[in-house]
């Protein structure tokens, strides 16, 4: 009788403490959850269905994802800050097709937005509310960067020797400039084009001639040139209008990069900032919205003021070990996009930072994000 007594009691000290456990467990787990920030909702679909939030994409912003060489996976991730959504793959949602190989850049003109496929040889015209397909411009030789003209022209630097003109009414390739090299970087500056040429993409740096066109757009003709550092990548013109130039200094790290300003109006560089380490690889020139502030990555993320004497020693956002890729500031709100490439083969991330360099968010991305659009362009 003893030993039955004895199991019963053990039995049931054994059932209170599980019990005390459990609900610890429990209530430990509630808080815990109701503590969280909301989550970023993906919303993931078959490629076949459309998207039935948001119903419309004319607010919000775009990671361009270029994807892999050869491999005709680049696609466009949607983010709605609103709705705390994100949305994969909605070129292919909307149209029921890929996108292409290698998504370089897009921009957005009124209610269409033009997307620039490098190694598919094409723009791809969308509508900027439902990113439905409005056209297909093709005829292109390795496109890089779009800028507008006025409300009939746009140009567009091309990896092989020549500026494409297309009409952005009928969607159609009307042009093409001559240039003995590859053309990249592109910025309007009044009835005028600056346009940075890298050189030969078979040559070595050594070799190259690295310079910046200046083409007049009332008859689509270069008038000047200006010499740059090796590889003039991007191009950005600040609140006092004078543009300034980031040159890498080659991929094969022939000379120190550098960063340029120059007077548009005498076509003379001003200055010229050397990067100290010729092992750096500086890329990405950006500018914020009231062109006072430059932003460009090298690891991680650098700022300038453009009244600065001295090029910054200390990144503004360090990497961290990341592999930041891109990077884009908001041109209404100076928040700052930096996309993360991580390992080249799994799908990237996107950090949005305040304009103080706090992390707001991350948002999931498709396979190498490179470029982020903000629908608020349009507007301005």
């Amino acid at each position: 009788m003893f030993k039955i007594l004895f199991v019963v009691k053990a039995c049931l000290f054994t059932f209170t403490c599980f019990t005390r456990v459990f609900l610890l467990f429990s209530l430990t787990t509630l808080i815990f959850i109701s503590c969280q920030k909301e989550p970023v909702r993906e919303v993931k679909k078959d490629p076949s269905d459309p998207p039935t939030i948001p119903v419309t994409y004319d607010s919000g912003i775009f990671v361009l994802n270029e994807g892999n060489f050869n491999t005709g996976n680049a696609s466009i991730t949607f983010i709605d800050n609103a709705k705390n959504i994100v949305i994969q793959d909605i070129f292919n949602k909307s149209n029921g097709r890929s996108l292409g190989d290698i998504a370089q850049s897009m921009k957005i003109f009124g209610d269409k937005i033009f997307i620039v496929v490098n190694n598919s040889n094409r723009i791809e015209v969308v509508s900027l509310r439902d990113f439905k397909s409005a056209s297909t411009i093709t005829g292109l030789h390795s496109p890089r960067y779009i800028e507008f003209v006025d409300e009939n022209r746009a140009y567009v630097t091309n990896l092989k020797n020549d500026i494409s003109i297309i009409d952005i009414k009928s969607f159609t390739l009307i042009k093409t400039i001559s240039t003995p090299n590859w053309t990249e970087g592109i910025i309007r500056y009044k009835n005028f084009m600056y346009i940075t040429c890298i050189g030969s993409f078979n040559e070595p740096n050594s070799k190259r001639k690295a310079q910046i066109f200046v083409i007049d757009t009332k008859d689509d003709r270069i008038i000047d040139s200006i010499n740059t550092g090796k590889e003039p990548t991007s191009i950005v013109i600040d609140r006092k209008e004078k543009i300034w130039v980031l040159c890498s200094g080659g991929y094969d790290h022939y000379e120190p990069a550098s960063l340029l300003r120059i007077d548009p109006v005498t076509r003379i560089v001003e200055n010229t900032y050397i990067f100290q380490d010729i092992n750096d690889l500086h890329s990405r020139l950006c500018i914020n919205p009231s062109s006072d502030t430059l932003y460009y990555l090298n690891n991680g993320v650098y700022r300038m003021g453009v009244s600065q004497q001295q090029l910054p020693d200390q990144p503004f956002i360090p990497s961290y070990g990341r592999l930041f890729y891109g990077l884009n500031i908001h041109p209404v709100k100076g928040t700052i996009y930096v996309t993360d490439a991580i390992d080249y083969i799994q799908n990237g991330v996107v950090y949005q930072y305040s304009s103080n360099g706090i992390l707001i968010r991350t948002y999931p991305a498709g396979r190498v994000p490179a470029y982020t659009c903000f629908t608020e362009t349009s507007r301005k």
